[in-house]
């Protein structure tokens, strides 16, 4: 057994009760066992940061941390349900046509844009990121996000045929594009 082995070893075996109590004192038993593992996991990870006179403390911060990430998680699944539950029975037959076609428009558009395009809109419309956070995930301000998005989306429009005589178009459009972002 390596050094780092031993360190790791000594640490579990000495805190592991306290770990498991911590958390179980936070979330259902069936879900302790997964919660301990992903903390020892990021212990031995991390062995070289566990500070020496104080690994507990710095245990139960990373439980602190684990927990919070399966809160947000659990979070995402429930937003996740309820959007599934929401939209409409597929089931039913209609026809579609329309839909696909316009999909397909969208799709066909939105590849002829520049990469650069492609990722603001991206990030506000399927990442669901505001502009203030979608500028920070670019590394800009927010004013130059906003402006690359408004360019962007109009970019869009245009390879859409939205502009001029491609009202009806527009018409067929507009669902498809109004998940991205403000």
């Amino acid at each position: 057994m390596d050094v780092a082995e031993k360190q790791f070893t000594e640490l579990y075996e000495r805190h592991h009760g306290d770990v498991w109590r911590y958390v179980a004192r936070r979330v259902g038993r069936s879900d302790v066992g997964d919660v301990v593992a992903e903390v020892f996991l990021v212990a031995w990870r991390r062995l070289s940061d566990v500070p020496a006179g104080s690994a507990l403390p710095w245990l139960y911060g990373v439980a602190r941390l684990v927990l919070s990430n399966e809160a947000r998680g659990q979070r995402r699944w429930q937003e996740l349900a309820l959007r599934v539950a929401a939209e409409p029975d597929r089931s039913i037959s209609v026809d579609h046509a329309d839909e696909v076609v316009s999909q397909r428009d969208v799709a066909v558009a939105f590849g002829r844009l520049s990469a650069a395009d492609q990722e603001v809109l991206r990030l506000v419309a399927w990442e669901r990121l505001s502009v203030a956070e979608a500028a920070v995930a670019l590394g800009q301000s927010r004013a130059t996000c906003a402006m690359r998005l408004m360019r962007a989306r109009r970019r869009l429009r245009m390879q859409l045929g939205v502009v001029g005589d491609g009202a009806q178009r527009a018409t067929r459009a507009t669902p498809s594009m109004s998940n991205w972002g403000a």
